[in-house]
């Protein structure tokens, strides 16, 4: 007789063996208990490796961020303090994890490019966005031949890897620049930003193109004298990829209507994008990294409001991807390697940033209105990172790439040096290096929750303004700030008004305020004060004339407000309809 095989069996242990659990002891093979009991503990090791990853990653990187380092560094010392609790499975998979957060990086960078922004830094966002990434790859490409003995190849895959920027740690700190006023006046931290963002492109083609060649075999092997022609159709096809893709996403999403709610394009996009970057290992005849970046920038040129709505979604992913991606990176390193090769990889580090960076600096900012203050703020301003090194610092090793050791062993070096020190440095030299200018409200990102101000009186108006904002904040996870201007805060319909805000904003984290004085004025004062997004106000039109004339009330908001403000109107004259000033 032989063992029942998996049908209709229940249980686990039939899914994972394939025995039905009811069947004779005498038929199944001898030692099957002690297996279902050891694949039972490493099931249970694998989630809770994912809840030591997920829940410490997270509140030791918040701890960080509370002291003033980057959150990242907390969670790779997570991952180095693991390393022998993790599931030896889930470390095995942690290349696989890091192509996941590497493709949603990829989206990401490509969502976010905005050709219309980089034309109006000029050419020295171009060029920051270039050169230096560019100097220091080949700097430490000569470097590590002095110092590590590495070959050309291998030097220069480092180099791609090295010479990456940090946008987790550079874009908080110049969005923080641009709203203290520094440097704002030539533009520098937006010039820093855009650099920051087109290095990171360049630097992860050339690593791909660089994996592609080592991969075929040792960097001797390889045959110069193709390596335009290959680097030109991998580029050409990488885009046309991308740009059939974008097609077959706006088609699928917004033509057909293949979607219900934005999580199901979110994961459509996403799953499109990882097939982009694992296509090249079956077809290589194109780059996968730059379809992906390819398939963000073309889906904002065709659909802005699709291309908006997966973007909140790829953000909301790289939350957990970051997790992952710094507490394995912690979790995957080698001390010993680390150990052997920490204080040559601090010299590596030293000249190559100083260097081959400051040389690319320095052409960059070649015949700019630049003085030498500013010039010399680029070392701080951009010199962290972290983001791209953990997401590829990594793949070397797991593609079997010799010296795929060192490359990761650096890779964690870099992170752990530059990127608290960078965020350190640039705020304690902006306010040394840096002219502070007025800064313009209008092209200072928020950095916190979208709020709005829904202004209501006791009319049956309001009711449809809370609607509205209530809306509104759905959509964006945003907070809802309710004001009523009254003179008796004690009155009848204050309660009920409070009362109806509750039940239509009960599951929106929302504030009611009272506050007295003159109607629109102190809509106005207290909306700039709160630094809402939008205020959201009842538009009252019972007479043909005031068809014309908006409303006091409004009119006097909509000519004093500096803010947006959404006007609605009552549901029994036009319903479902808003106009928005």
């Amino acid at each position: 007789m032989t063992p029942t095989l998996l049908g209709r069996s229940r249980g686990w242990e039939s899914l994972i063996l394939g025995y039905h659990p009811t069947a004779p002891k005498a038929l199944l093979p001898s030692g099957l208990p002690f297996t279902i009991r050891t694949a039972k503990r490493e099931v249970l090791l694998m989630l809770g490796s994912w809840l030591w990853i997920l829940g410490m990653g997270f509140f030791v990187g918040q701890i960080g961020g509370r002291l003033g380092m980057p959150p990242l560094v907390g969670m790779i010392l997570v991952g180095i303090l693991l390393q022998e609790v993790l599931s030896p499975e889930l470390l095995a998979a942690a290349g696989d994890l890091r192509l996941v957060a590497v493709t949603i990086i990829l989206m990401r960078a490509g969502l976010g490019l905005d050709w219309e922004k980089l034309a109006q830094q000029g050419s020295v966002a171009l060029r920051l966005g270039f050169l230096p990434a560019a100097c220091e790859a080949v700097a430490v490409a000569l470097l590590s031949r002095w110092i590590l003995g590495l070959d050309w190849g291998t030097g220069l895959l480092l180099g791609c890897v090295i010479g990456a920027e940090s946008p987790a740690v550079i874009v908080p700190g110049m969005l923080r620049l641009k709203s203290l006023g520094w440097g704002v006046t030539k533009g520098i931290p937006d010039a820093i930003l855009t650099g920051s963002a087109l290095s990171d492109v360049l630097l992860l083609l050339g690593f791909s193109l660089l994996l592609s060649f080592l991969g075929q075999g040792s960097a001797q092997s390889l045959r110069l004298q193709w390596l335009p022609f290959q680097v030109g159709m991998e580029i050409l096809l990488g885009v046309a990829v991308g740009y059939l893709g974008a097609r077959v996403l706006v088609a699928l999403l917004v033509q057909q209507n293949w979607t219900r709610n934005s999580t199901q394009e979110v994961l459509l996009a996403a799953c499109l994008a990882l097939g982009l970057v694992l296509a090249p290992q079956v077809w290589p005849y194109f780059s996968g990294y730059l379809a992906v970046m390819a398939l963000g920038f073309f889906l904002v040129q065709l659909d802005g409001p699709l291309a908006r709505r997966l973007r909140l979604g790829f953000d909301a992913l790289w939350t957990v991807a970051e997790i992952v991606l710094f507490v394995l990176l912690g979790a995957s390193l080698d001390l010993q390697v680390l150990g052997s090769l920490l204080l040559r990889g601090l010299l590596l580090l030293t000249l190559s940033l100083l260097l081959g960076r400051g040389l690319g600096w320095w052409l960059s900012t070649l015949g700019s209105n630049w003085n030498w203050r500013e010039r010399l703020f680029l070392l701080p301003g951009n010199m962290a990172k972290a983001t791209v090194q953990a997401a590829i610092g990594g793949i070397p090793l797991a593609r079997g790439i010799p010296g795929g050791e060192t490359i990761l062993a650096l890779a964690a070096l870099s992170i752990l040096t530059t990127a608290p020190l960078g965020a350190w440095l640039t705020q304690v030299f902006a306010p040394r290096l840096l002219e502070k200018g007025e800064v313009d409200p209008t092209k200072v990102g928020s950095q916190g929750k979208v709020s709005f101000l829904a202004a209501v009186d006791t009319s049956p108006l309001a009711e449809a303004v809370l609607r509205k904002a209530a809306d509104l904040a759905r959509r964006v996870d945003g907070e809802v700030i309710v004001l009523h201007v009254t003179d008796e805060p004690q009155g009848k319909g204050v309660e009920a008004l409070r009362q109806l805000a509750q039940r239509l904003l009960a599951d929106i984290r929302h504030e009611f305020c009272l506050a007295s004085g003159p109607l629109a004025e102190t809509i106005v004062d207290v909306a700039q004060e709160r630094q809402v997004t939008d205020i959201v106000m009842g538009k009252r039109g019972h007479r043909p004339w005031e068809q014309v004339l908006v409303g006091s009330t409004s009119q006097a908001v909509l000519e004093t407000s500096s803010i947006p403000v959404i006007l609605v109107e009552s549901p029994r004259e036009t319903p479902g309809q808003a106009a928005e000033a």
